[in-house]
C-alpha cells in the first residue's frame, strides 16, 4: 500500500526540473523522491491553479499559499507483491483523502473514485479490493482485477502510509531549501502537511 499521486500532462511547464515520467503513471511518495520528483509532486499542486504562465518559482509557491486547500489526484494504489496484480485510485480521487481508508475498520465504505471505480468488500477476514467496483460491476478489461488483503493487517499498512508521507515532507522540506525558498519553503511543508493530513496524530485500529 503506497501513497501515489497521478502524473498527468501539465497545462504549463514549471520553471524547475520535473521528472521525466509519462502521462497516465504513478508516482511514488516517499522519503527517497528525488528533487525531481518533488517537483513533479509541486508542478501537480500548481497546475490546476489560475497562474500567470510567465510567474517564477517564488510566485507559484506563493500562488499555492494562497489556496484554501492544496489537493492532487491520487490516493492509495495497492500492490499484490506475490501475484503482481495492482489496483490503482479512481478517476477524481484525491491524496488527501487517503485516510478515509481507515472507515474500513469500522464498517465503512471509503470512497476511491470513479471510472473504474475501486470498492473494497469484505470476504471474511480478509478485504478484497477490487479495481472496478466488485463481482456485480465488472466490465471490459478491469472483470475480476482484485487485491486480497488481510483486515488485521490494515493498520500496519496505513502507518506505513504515514511513514511514507511524513518521509516524503522531509524531502519537500530538503527541495525547498535548496531552491533557495526560505520561510516559503517551509510555509509550503507546512500547508502540504495540513492539507494531506500528514503528521496529525492518528491511531488506526481494527
Amino acid at each position: 500500500m503506497r501513497a501515489v499521486i497521478e502524473v498527468r500532462t501539465l497545462a504549463e511547464r514549471p520553471p524547475w526540473p520535473v521528472a521525466p515520467i509519462g502521462s497516465g503513471s504513478w508516482l511514488e511518495l516517499d522519503a527517497g523522491c528525488g528533487d525531481d520528483e518533488v517537483g513533479l509532486f509541486v508542478a501537480a499542486l500548481v497546475d490546476p491553479v489560475d497562474l500567470i504562465a510567465a510567474g517564477g518559482r517564488a510566485d507559484l509557491v506563493d500562488a499555492l499559499l494562497a489556496e484554501e486547500l492544496l489537493i492532487v489526484t491520487g490516493g492509495l494504489r495497492i500492490e499484490d507483491t506475490g501475484t503482481g496484480m495492482v489496483v490503482v485510485p479512481g478517476c477524481c480521487a484525491g491524496l488527501e483523502g487517503w485516510r478515509e481508508w481507515a472507515l474500513v475498520l469500522d464498517g465503512g465504505v471509503p470512497w476511491l473514485g470513479h471510472d473504474p471505480g475501486p470498492e473494497v468488500e469484505v470476504v471474511g477476514e480478509a478485504l478484497r479490493v477490487w479495481q472496478d467496483g466488485g463481482p456485480d460491476r465488472q466490465r471490459g478489461h478491469w472483470a475480476g482485477r482484485h487485491v486480497d488483503l488481510p483486515r488485521s493487517a490494515l493498520p500496519q499498512l496505513l502507518r506505513a502510509v504515514q511513514r511514507d508521507l511524513v518521509g516524503f515532507l522531509d524531502a519537500l522540506a530538503g527541495w525547498a531549501a535548496r531552491a533557495g525558498l526560505g520561510e516559503r519553503g517551509a510555509a509550503l511543508v507546512a500547508a502540504v502537511d495540513r492539507d494531506f493530513t500528514i503528521t496529525a496524530p492518528w491511531s488506526p485500529a481494527g
